[in-house]
């Protein structure tokens, strides 16, 4: 039986796709007579599949070494194309918290969008992306990465733009996709790159390449950034991290994932490239840079947002840029804790906001308040996810913040004083967001905001205790680090920047002073609020750019290419109006215009031998 799991474990991606396939009759115009709620239970029952096998493979793969699965797919012109699966204890586990919290997202979407006319849609997609997750966690080659990643991106786009008869949510679609794009296209030059110095695409193959290689650092350099600017886009790195801000437009379900699972797609890859990019310490430092900058400058946005979903997306910002560092630091196995612990606090916080925005009618935290009495489920709920996502022992960020900063302690100690601030800007933001939501008085707009029904409120208490009881499951898998050889220096500023940031929001929000809280200088405020005024240098550069060059290329399409064009059709017009009116239907007319032409090709023909008699004549 065990061996029979363990070989039949790359069709967990494929329950996920059937069940996605099979909900594809179920939109709008195709079965109509069953409402569209088949659906979601189809997809519901194929994730519980998927969710079941991986756990029972999870069992005989841990300590075991992982075992190589090769697909042939294309061999021509020297090019051997083949799918390389991993079957290991982590690829088996990261498809364990895909497929489990997908199922916990389609429970919950059970009850968000109940009367939604795009269930089928809605259904299909998330079957799509669970299916490109578990298939981007198995494979072992990064050509076929590519391409999963690629469905990603076109899955958020269809995913966000759901609602589409909304004008945002046409615009953040567009821009999500747009934005992801760009990371993409040097994703690929980087990938073809590869190829060329390593001859392979199999992770594997490429970390023993790049344990017994000599190459010319500068080009290992451009390659290894092109590499990185993928992940970053779907990590949501500055300057690619606007997408996901925009893409809170779409449906909270699946904002579930995306703030859990899917901006994780691009750390799991940038991971197994570890060992190519650690080939050009430029790479390396690279990465740290754009951690850090994207770790505070995302936690200082976060506490100047005022909607209750775009503070967390730029939680989910800071929280990668760690990762960033974690994986410029050469520190794999911190980088996947780090990954794991953010997912499961990520994703409850997300189903805590998620029943706010259902039944109120504004998702402005300002205008919120006073709903501990109305909403403890919710509020425990957010309690837990904030705990779970800082250094407050004993939840699984704690652990995960420690171990990286106790690696970083010898080598690069002003890491360690930027994950301290990173940690204590994030408690003060999302204790921020639960001051304003949960405490102090009830509002206009949250006098009648009731606790959510079940299937809302059930997959939030699974996962509620999920977080708990994290630490406890790391441990028993000897994952956790070894209290005895860790920095207490290092664990005690952790956990005090913990407390340091949730005191002085909670003093700050719960007490009388006058809201909003406002800078002493207003620019300063104003560079926080609008995001450092990256969508503004984007309009004047990127868009300006691009708008000029369309202008430009349009003039050379119009009085260029048309005017070719309609010159070359100018003169058919007129040479067949010529011809219509010199057709008299007269011999003599034709036989003369025959003789006339005739006498001009004579002319042409013999114009050398006239031109040399008529020189010989004159000299």
């Amino acid at each position: 039986m065990a061996q029979f799991l363990l070989e039949t474990v790359w069709l967990v991606p494929f329950y996920a796709l059937t069940g996605g396939l099979l909900a594809i009759p179920w939109s709008p115009g195709i079965i109509r007579k069953t409402g569209s709620r088949p659906a979601g239970y189809v997809n519901l029952i194929m994730t519980f599949l998927a969710l079941v096998h991986s756990v029972l493979a999870l069992q005989f793969t841990w300590n075991q070494p992982p075992q190589e699965i090769f697909i042939p797919w294309l061999s021509t012109a020297g090019l051997n194309l083949t799918i390389n699966l991993e079957i290991s204890a982590v690829s088996v586990g990261a498809m364990v918290i895909v497929t489990g919290l997908n199922f916990l997202a389609q429970i919950f979407a059970l009850g968000y969008m109940e009367m939604d006319w795009g269930w089928g849609r809605f259904y299909s997609l998330l079957g799509l992306f669970e299916a490109g997750l578990c298939a981007l966690a198995l494979c072992n080659n990064l050509f076929f990465s590519y391409v999963i990643l690629e469905v990603l991106t076109l899955g958020t786009y269809l995913l966000v733009g759901l609602w589409f008869s909304q004008p945002l949510v046409v615009s953040g679609a567009r821009d999500a996709f747009l934005t992801k794009r760009v990371g993409d296209l040097f994703l690929l030059m980087g990938v073809l790159g590869l190829w060329t110095l390593s001859g392979t695409w199999n992770y594997t193959e490429l970390a023993a390449w790049a344990n017994n290689t000599q190459v010319d650092p500068t080009v290992i350099t451009l390659v290894g950034l092109a590499l990185v600017a993928g992940p970053m886009g779907k990590c949501a790195q500055f300057p690619l991290h606007l997408w996901l801000d925009e893409a809170m437009e779409g449906p909270v379900p699946s904002t579930i994932l995306r703030n859990s699972v899917v901006v994780a797609s691009g750390a799991w890859v940038l991971i197994k490239l570890q060992p190519v990019l650690s080939l050009s310490p430029v790479v390396s430092s690279f990465m740290i840079a754009i951690g850090v900058v994207t770790a505070v400058g995302a936690s200082l946005i976060a506490i100047a947002q005022i909607d209750v979903k775009r503070c967390l997306s730029y939680s989910v910002s800071a929280y990668m840029g760690l990762v960033f560092i974690a994986v410029g630091t050469q520190q794999n196995e911190t980088a996947l804790l780090l990954v794991l612990t953010h997912a499961l606090a990520s994703a409850l916080l997300v189903m805590s906001t998620g029943g706010i925005v259902w039944n109120s009618v504004t998702q402005n935290v300002t205008q919120l308040g006073g709903l501990w009495t109305r909403r403890p489920i919710s509020g425990l709920a957010f309690i837990v996810g904030i705990l779970g996502l800082i250094a407050f022992p004993p939840l699984g960020s704690f652990w995960a913040l420690v171990k990286l900063a106790n690696e970083l302690w010898e080598s690069f100690p002003w890491l360690v004083g930027i994950i301290i601030l990173v940690n204590a800007l994030t408690a003060f933001s999302l204790t921020r967001e639960f001051a304003l939501i949960f405490g102090g008085k009830a509002q206009q707009m949250s006098e009648r905001s009731p606790e959510v029904h079940w299937p809302m409120t059930m997959p939030m208490m699974i996962l509620f205790g999920f977080v708990l009881h994290l630490p406890l499951v790391l441990q028993s898998l000897s994952i956790l680090p070894d209290w005895a050889s860790l920095n207490k220096d290092v664990v005690l500023l952790l956990i005090w920047s913990s407390i340091f940031g949730c005191s002085i929001s909670l003093i700050i929000y719960l007490s009388n002073i006058p809201k909003p809280i406002r800078l002493p200088w207003k620019p300063l405020q104003d560079l926080f609020a609008y995001d450092f005024y990256t969508p503004k240098l984007y309009r004047i550069t990127i868009i300006f750019g691009v708008a000029q060059l369309s202008k430009f290329a349009d003039m050379v399409d119009r009085f260029i290419v048309d005017g070719i064009v309609n010159l070359v059709g100018l003169f058919s017009l007129l040479g067949g109006e010529g011809l219509k009116y010199s057709t008299t239907g007269q011999t003599q007319t034709y036989a003369f215009t025959v003789l006339l032409g005739l006498g001009f090709l004579c002319a042409w023909i013999t114009w050398p031998f006239w031109k040399i008699q008529f020189l010989d004549f004159i000299f």
